[in-house]
């Protein structure tokens, strides 16, 4: 899978830019606050619809601008369509083969992306919502239906912790709560569910990718902590009797509270390196090579899923590795993933891939291709 062609129309600091690029590396090299990390962006966005940088879309279009686009030729399985996003006051539009999609479940999944930011590195150390973003934008890459229960959820949850702070002071009924609590239980399950099945993928993919890094003297574990007494083997529907319990021991609490207090967006994960917890007593080196583990492991696992590997932007990173996890990152990616780096200069990066790379300077939202070689 790669991307011919992109093309951006009033797009954060581009006004204008269309590149043509090569399936195998491309390296964007230019100084901070130029643009690269705007370029790489774009393309997620592409994949996603949304930004991994920012909730609001309007901070997407360029200043003064009533709408951005994007637009991308994806060539995947030897099959070749466009791929489009808009983005205006009016909303979002998003097109697959030059046909609008009404449901974002039925355009993601087109594009499949693994990024790998130096943000990223914050997977095991950072907050429980950080590793919640990353199995669920996992999922959605190779179930897009995933999304949608996703979605539904979130849309049920806020109603129902609004609900509950109405009865927390006693504005609305009661009988209400059964309603959404036994709504958000159906796609409470089927999260749960997928989510448990994903882990198992991820896991097999990423103890092996660990090993490898570390030279065979760490293992890699990786657990799910769910808020209800279940185990990755449950079925849809033990999961879903358990949050009925889960919820029904709750509702007292809950409505003291005035929000919800169990389902998935609560959940968290824990990563073990030789059976201790590598966020509270593992090395930043340990927590730097599991991030670098999990994010190969997406790779693997997505062309173990689609058919195809996907594309990987690496937005800043390699400066953020060592030499010996630069060399791995580069040697497993080399020759079979298409990839976006951007860097401010390539003189620390010493790899075959980048010095067989196509070379893009950047200045101020302007792209100028150097001759290929690093």
């Amino acid at each position: 899978m790669h991307i011919q062609e992109l093309t951006l129309t009033h797009y954060r600091n581009y006004d204008k830019l269309q590149l043509q690029f090569d399936d195998k590396v491309n390296v964007i090299i230019g100084e901070n606050a130029q643009g690269k990390t705007n370029l790489m962006e774009a393309i997620y966005v592409l994949a996603f619809s949304k930004s991994h940088r920012t909730p609001k879309d309007k901070e997407l279009i360029q200043w003064d601008q009533e709408y951005a686009k994007i637009e991308g030729n994806i060539s995947k399985r030897k099959q070749r369509f466009p791929l489009e996003i808009v983005l205006s006051s009016k909303g979002k539009k998003a097109k697959l083969n030059h046909l609008e999609q009404k449901r974002l479940s039925d355009y993601i999944g087109a594009l499949n992306v693994v990024m790998f930011a130096p943000e990223d590195l914050n997977l095991v150390k950072g907050s429980p919502q950080i590793r919640r973003r990353f199995i669920d934008m996992e999922i959605g890459q190779i179930q897009p239906v995933y999304i949608y229960h996703l979605g539904q959820y979130q849309k049920i949850l806020k109603q129902r912790n609004h609900l509950l702070k109405l009865l927390q002071r006693r504005q609305a009924d009661p009988t209400m709560l059964d309603v959404l609590t036994e709504q958000l239980i159906e796609h409470a399950a089927i999260i749960l569910e997928k989510r448990f099945l994903f882990l198992g993928l991820l896991r097999k993919w990423a103890q092996p990718i660990h090993q490898g890094i570390t030279t065979g003297l760490e293992m890699l574990d990786i657990e799910y902590l769910s808020n209800i007494d279940v185990s990755e083997e449950s079925d849809k529907e033990t999961l879903r009797i358990a949050y009925e319990e889960k919820f029904s021991a709750l509702r007292t609490r809950e409505v003291e509270r005035g929000t919800t207090l169990a389902g998935p967006h609560r959940d968290d994960l824990s990563f073990y390196v030789n059976g201790k917890d590598v966020q509270a007593f593992g090395s930043q080196g340990q927590q730097r090579t599991t991030a670098l583990s999990l994010k190969l492991a997406e790779i693997e696992l997505i062309h173990k899923e689609v058919g195809d590997y996907p594309i990987l932007l690496l937005d800043d990173v390699l400066s953020e590795l060592d030499d010996s996890r630069q060399s791995h990152l580069l040697g497993t990616i080399q020759g079979k993933v298409q990839t976006f780096v951007s860097t401010t200069n390539v003189s620390g990066i010493q790899h075959d891939t980048l010095r067989q790379a196509e070379l893009f300077n950047i200045q101020a939202g302007k792209l100028v291709r150097e001759s290929g070689g690093a």
